[in-house]
């Protein structure tokens, strides 16, 4: 297993990644344009590529890859970094998906553990500083993928609250009636009857 990558000059890598920002985008990543265009050519910085290659910056032949576009863009660069650290130091992040939390102690002994090295072993440093110098760059938030669900605007002919028809009842249609009734004269009690059924039944029902 080829374990995490590093640099020795973990100082280098900073500052070569904000030369690359500032960069345009090569067709090929080589030692000649990180020596002539971004003015690394010292053999400290030629580890650098391989270290690029890693993290899946640039492919095998050196062509830049879109983690490497997407780095140089100032919106997308911290995201594009974490998930560069993803890849390059997966071994890192498989014993602890938040090995970018860790404190500087408890990175070192995953590093120990992962590489089977001694605590005070130079390339146990060179991958803690490695690790830490990208992490200055990168934004592992940016990454997290956030369940805020999505909320749909309504369409104007809905509501949230369901309105029912509203029926009059008739307990709430109070009517006030005056009847004149102009009774026939007449002693025969059974026509008043008659006239006062038929009010009833006709004028005063609740149907």
């Amino acid at each position: 297993m080829a374990g995490p990558p590093f640099i020795n000059s973990t100082g280098l890598i900073g500052k070569i990644f904000e030369k690359i920002q500032q960069a345009k985008v090569p067709p090929r990543y080589t030692q000649d344009f990180q020596a002539t265009v971004l003015g690394y050519g010292s053999g400290s910085a030629r580890p650098f590529i391989p270290f690029l290659k890693r993290l899946n910056f640039i492919q095998s032949d050196g062509t830049p890859t879109d983690l490497y576009t997407r780095f140089r863009n100032a919106d997308s660069s911290g995201a594009a970094m974490a998930e560069a650290m993803r890849i390059g130091f997966a071994d890192i992040f498989q014993k602890n998906e938040f090995a970018n939390a860790l404190s500087d102690d408890k990175l070192k002994n995953l590093v120990v553990e992962i590489t089977g090295k001694e605590p005070n072993d130079g390339t146990v440093a060179a991958i803690v500083g490695s690790f830490k110098a990208c992490k200055l760059l990168a934004d592992f938030d940016a990454n997290e993928t956030k369940d805020v669900g999505i909320v749909e605007p309504l369409e104007p002919s809905k509501s949230l609250v369901k309105h029912e028809p509203k029926q009059a009842g008739k307990a709430e249609l109070r009517l006030a009636y005056t009847i004149n009734v102009n009774l026939p004269e007449t002693t025969n009690v059974e026509v008043y009857n008659a006239i006062f059924s038929a009010i009833k039944q006709n004028l005063l029902t609740d149907d």
